[in-house]
């Protein structure tokens, strides 16, 4: 075991209450997260064979064409590792395409090839209407604030994170 988590842990005589995870946030956004995003796969696994860190790399680099690694990392906020992966994995398909930055020699953009781009326009109204759907649970001004909250938290936790590093 590790020796910090040694330090760090309780004596066995003063247990923690476990935790209300129907009313703690992290696991709450995570779980729900998660539900989403395996709703929403059902419109590129099978159909294209897409992992959900595929899809959302696809859907990223749409949105910003000719996009560098560090850039992806912070629009897609995946681990490195699994962001590798999936563009290595998109490359193989021939989905994504690296190109030389003219600006900077040592970095490569990425961009979605014509097949990538064809594959997005497939999957994306699919994806809109998920979203539509998810959505039409709540009120317009629900709406509004759902974001108006989500904008307040995203930028609170991206605060946060930009501190400590």
């Amino acid at each position: 075991m590790n020796d910090a988590f040694l330090h760090c842990a309780k004596p066995v005589d003063e247990q923690v209450d476990p935790i209300d995870l129907e009313h703690f946030l992290p696991y709450r956004l995570s779980r729900l997260s998660n539900l989403i995003s395996r709703g929403i796969a059902s419109a590129y696994q099978a159909p294209y064979g897409l992992s959900i860190a595929e899809w959302r790399v696809i859907a990223v680099v749409a949105k910003y064409p000719a996009i560098n690694a560090s850039e992806l990392v912070h629009y897609t906020a995946m681990d490195k590792v699994a962001l590798h992966r999936a563009v290595h994995s998109l490359c193989a398909k021939n989905l994504l395409e690296r190109r030389k930055n003219d600006r900077d020699r040592r970095q490569q953009l990425l961009q979605l090839s014509n097949n990538g781009r064809h594959l997005h326009d497939a999957v994306a109204p699919r994806a809109l209407a998920y979203e539509r759907m998810l959505l039409s649970r709540l009120e317009r001004q629900e709406i509004r604030q759902l974001f108006e909250l989500l904008n307040k938290l995203d930028s609170g936790v991206s605060g946060t994170l930009n501190q400590q590093n």
